[in-house]
Formats: C-alpha cells, structure tokens, sequence
C-alpha cells in the first residue's frame, strides 16, 4: 500500500516515526501550497533532503555552515561548478581545504534543518516515493531520525505557542509610545535589528518576513521577544480594508481578553516577587 496522504490527517511526526520503525529506504516528498519538499532515508536514517527543485550544492552548504570563507566559496563557484557534489568533496580533501568530517557534519546540519523546517508545515499532501535516491552524484549521510522528532516536536510546541500569541502574520507592528526598555539598551542579534529596521505600520509581518528571508517560526520568534519587551504592538495594516462590524466586535472583544490576560500575568508576576 503506497504512504500517501494529508499532512491534516498525518502529522510530520508520524510520518517520521513510521519511516523509522519500518527502517524504510526511498524519498518523502512533501508539497505545501508554497512549496515542496524532498527528504531521502535509508533504512529509516535520515540521508539527503532538500527544499525546493533547486539544489543550492556542497559549496552553498559549506559556506553557510562556516566551513570556507566567502571567498573559497565564490572561487569554487566559478571553478567547479560542473562538479558533482562527491567530485568537489574529494578535491576539497585532496587540496586540504577540509576534512570528510567536516563535509559530513555539515551535511547533517543543513539536512538536519530542512526537516526541522517541515514540523511547521500543517497544510499540503505527501507521499513516499520507495527505494528512490537521490542522483549518486550527491553526498548522502546517515542520521538516526529520534533526536529530529524530539527537537522537531519541541520547536512545534513552541510553533503552536506563538502561533497563539501572534495568531496573523498579515498584522502589521508599531513602536510603543513610551517603551518599557530602551531599544538602544537591548542586546539584540543582528537577524533581530534586521527585522526592527522594517518595521513599520505599512509592513505586514508577513512582508518583514519575506524581506528579511525569515521563517514562519523565526519571525514569529523574533516579534514574540519583540513584543515581550514592550517595545511593539500589533496593529491591522495601514491601508488595510476597515472590519465589517461582526469582525470589529470579534476583534474589540479580543482586545478586551489580551488585556484581562496581560494584567493577570502582571498579577502573577507580582505575586512571584
């Protein structure tokens, strides 16, 4: 019987957990409406994955998980770009450029991630493709799967969380008149200044995210702390079509149970002193 579905009716979680226990060999492929996914196994360990047709290569991965400079990167780009994946790994090797631990770790990285990214995707179809591998051209590794369903079902926890406190990515974000920290005073990492320079009640979060190539869960992320430290707020879009009035009383109402929950967490915080 082919493994087929809706991510609806079977979650990543599962789908990872029955490759596992079944040790099965192929390729996963998940499609969402924005896009897909292609996640190769055998005998149930992570080996290969990528999101999208195109296949950013070993020297892409290499680079963003810091194993060559920009430079190295750019020269190998130009020099070896009909190389397969397995052809540039031995001559980097070969040229003592890196090491195959180092390939490999990286590798694990990247594919780690591409999965890791799927825990969030709750709309689309998917399907296994059984005994399909990738090009022999490419690199495969072999990670056990449990540690990505654990880590993966932890940031879901944290994904459905800030799913509730930030419920719409098309709101928008305003800076608070007098805010409860001073920007200047905060620490912030140079993804989260990013973010900050968009802001504005023209940008819908939404759109920060596609200008500062963000996540669903990493601006999320971003804007939750943003929030926490009083420096935004959530506000609909300039521009935006007003609210028929059913949806205006809905979102009046809303308001009205954020601040009942902001002040009993305030209560809260002041009892714990």
């Amino acid at each position: 019987m082919a493994l087929k579905g809706n991510l609806r009716d079977f979650t990543i979680t599962q789908l990872l957990n029955l490759i596992h226990l079944a040790q099965k060999t192929g390729t996963l492929v998940v499609e969402s409406p924005n896009q897909a996914a292609y996640v190769s196994f055998r005998e149930g360990r992570l080996a290969y994955a990528q999101i999208g047709r195109e296949d950013i290569g070993l020297a892409t991965i290499l680079f963003q998980t810091h194993r060559i400079s920009g430079t190295q990167h750019r020269l190998i780009k130009e020099r070896a770009a009909q190389m397969s994946d397995k052809e540039l790994g031995l001559l980097l090797i070969n040229a003592s450029y890196i090491n195959q631990q180092d390939i490999l770790s990286s590798l694990q990285t990247h594919f780690t991630g591409v999965v890791q990214r799927l825990f969030t995707w709750a709309d689309g179809f998917f399907r296994f493709e059984n005994n399909l591998l990738p090009p022999d051209g490419k690199i495969m590794v072999r990670v056990n799967l449990e540690n990505i369903i654990l880590d993966g079902t932890r940031k879901l926890r944290e994904f459905e969380h800030l799913q509730d406190e930030i419920p719409s990515l098309d709101m928008a974000l305003k800076f608070v008149e007098r805010p409860g920290a001073n920007i200047r005073n905060l620490s912030l990492s140079a993804d989260e200044w990013r973010v900050v320079s968009f802001i504005s009640p023209k940008n819908s979060i939404r759109q920060i995210a596609k200008a500062t190539k963000k996540n669903d869960l990493e601006i999320r992320r971003i804007v939750y702390a943003l929030l926490q430290a009083g420096l935004v707020e959530l506000i609909r879009p300039a521009g935006a079509p007003p609210l028929p009035m059913m949806q205006r009383q809905v979102a009046q109402q809303g308001n009205k149970e954020e601040q009942r929950s902001l002040i009993n967490r305030i209560i809260r915080r002041i009892r714990s002193l």
